[in-house]
């Protein structure tokens, strides 16, 4: 028997094949549509080399090419690079804004503007305590009263003082747990390089390892919401990962460079926590004017009670010292040698309102507006992020529908590679009862 008539069954064979892995593929997806990082799979499908015929015609000689079926060629992800790298921009950017408006948000809460438990508040008691000893001079208990107002307004100077201090320390900790010995960073990077590894083991020995290649992407796309991301892609798979502000790659191949310095310029999560707790940082510029509206309040007062201070604080860190300094008896609440005189009591109570409360009104002001801005950078770049999503799920994503349309294709030919097979099949056993063995 002829090549031509047995590749016939080759060929039907070789489509049911094809079809058959193709509906595993397509069995992979649908099972895995709702797995996280999960990249849509085809069966990349190329018709067989084909075999040349020896010339049969005796009018012109001419040969002919016989096809020999189909194959897979490849099992591939379905993914776009461009919008990858996106997507990986857009997660540093909700990354450093997130962080920032977190950070922020405790500074206005702790304010508790406007409250009866606000600074504004306290202020406003303190100047009636002194309006209250201008109308009684000698009165021992409007004395008391002062001193109880202005502990008041220190404690809570105090308290905002710690507060921001204590996001500042909550933010270097934070940076520190996520850059430090098992922190995040070491362990994404050590996976990415032992993945690195293992597929490139499987790319050298012809294998495609979708699987593998999927968990790295997870990982990567976890690592550029801590900092800016580049990745470059080398031999047989292997990428190396770079973030913005770092001297080298963290992963090269199987081997990771850490730890590595970085900046405020670094963005994602790691950038923001920098950017707010540097010395020069966003928390530090809110403590030193917090420590200005402490300082101008103290002075304001201290300035009309020549005797003894009012207040005592530390110059640069006034918010987290200052203190009451005087005792009831030692408020002076007019010239010296008139005890009965209240020109200093009135002046005290007529600063209400004036620079000290200003500066603070103003220092509120400035918070509002920190964490508004934070908040509207957080909605735009989670708005953008979402975007991208939508686009990579669009390709890279697993659509029922169209997994389910492809299960009926594939299943249409696998049934008509096996009719062919069996037609195939067919012809040869007419051929073999009415001929014998004679053609074999």
């Amino acid at each position: 028997m002829s090549i031509p008539t047995l590749q016939g069954i080759q060929t039907a064979l070789s489509g049911l094949m094809a079809n058959q892995e193709s509906l595993d593929v397509t069995g992979q997806n649908i099972a895995n549509a709702q797995t996280p990082g999960y990249t849509r799979q085809t069966a990349v499908l190329q018709t067989g080399p084909s075999i040349a015929i020896a010339a049969q015609s005796p009018d012109n000689g001419n040969g002919a090419q016989l096809g020999t079926g189909v194959g897979v060629e490849t099992i591939t992800r379905i993914r776009d690079s461009y919008l990858e790298g996106q997507y990986r921009g857009e997660s540093a950017t909700l990354g450093s804004a997130s962080t920032s408006a977190e950070a922020l948000e405790q500074v206005q809460t702790a304010l508790q503007e406007p409250s009866s438990a606000g600074l504004s508040s306290r202020l406003s008691a303190m100047w009636n305590a002194w309006n209250s000893l201008a109308n009684s001079p000698t009165s021992a208990g409007a004395r008391e009263g002062v001193v109880g107002a202005g502990t008041e307004v220190a404690n809570a100077l105090n308290g905002l003082s710690k507060q921001i201090a204590a996001t500042s320390s909550e933010a270097t900790a934070r940076f520190s747990a996520l850059t430090g010995p098992g922190g995040e960073v070491q362990a994404d990077a050590e996976q990415i390089a032992a993945l690195n590894s293992q597929i490139k083991l499987s790319e050298q020995a012809g294998q495609e390892p979708n699987e593998l290649l999927d968990r790295r992407e997870q990982l990567i796309n976890g690592l550029s919401s801590l900092a800016n991301v580049s990745v470059g892609e080398g031999q047989f798979g292997v990428v190396s990962v770079t973030l913005a502000g770092t001297s080298e790659a963290l992963v090269e191949g199987d081997t990771v460079h850490w730890p590595q310095a970085l900046s405020a310029a670094s963005g994602g999560q790691l950038g923001a926590l920098l950017a707010l707790s540097e010395p020069e940082g966003k928390l530090a510029q809110l403590q030193g004017d917090l420590n200005e509206v402490a300082e101008s309040i103290a002075t304001s007062i201290n300035e009309l009670q020549p005797r003894q201070p009012f207040f005592s604080f530390t110059p640069g860190a006034a918010a987290e010292t200052i203190q009451v300094a005087a005792t009831a008896a030692q408020i002076q609440t007019g010239p010296e040698g008139e005890p009965g005189a209240n020109t200093l009591a009135v002046e005290i109570a007529g600063l209400r309102g004036g620079a000290a409360e200003t500066g603070y009104t103003t220092f509120v002001s400035r918070v509002g507006t920190e964490v508004k801005v934070a908040k509207a950078a957080e909605g735009n770049a989670e708005a953008m992020r979402s975007a991208v999503a939508s686009q990579r799920q669009v390709v890279s994503g697993v659509s029922l529908d169209e997994e389910m349309t492809n299960l009926i294709t594939f299943q249409r030919g696998y049934e008509a590679s096996a009719r062919t097979l069996t037609t195939m099949d067919q012809l040869l056993e007419t051929l073999i009862e009415h001929t014998g063995t004679a053609g074999l």
